[in-house]
């Protein structure tokens, strides 16, 4: 599942603390990048949450439609299909087909 692939939650990014150094960054300018970066992984994980919901729903409504149809027409073998097709032929074009 793709939640035990990720790593970070937007809450650890906001809390994350990093330690100063002589030559640190703005604190300012970090702050303000990890808040776009927050925002960023707030909509993916809600865009994945929407997807995740969206895919259960169409498999629910694929096996609904197939539940819904008649036998005959989920146990069609290949030599059923060739049958009607030679069916079909001999109906359209007659015994020219076969002279």
């Amino acid at each position: 599942m793709l939640s035990d692939k990720i790593k970070l939650t937007a809450k650890e990014i906001l809390e994350r603390e990093f330690k100063t150094g002589v030559r640190g960054y703005k604190q300012e300018e970090v702050d303000k990048f990890l808040d776009l970066i927050i925002k960023d992984y707030e909509t993916f994980h809600q865009e994945i949450e929407d997807l995740q919901q969206e895919n259960l729903r169409l498999k629910k409504q694929l096996d609904e439609t197939y539940k819904k149809q008649p036998a005959a027409q989920t146990n069609t073998t290949n030599f059923d299909i060739l049958k009607r097709l030679s069916n079909l032929e001999k109906h359209v074009f007659g015994s020219k087909l076969y002279d």
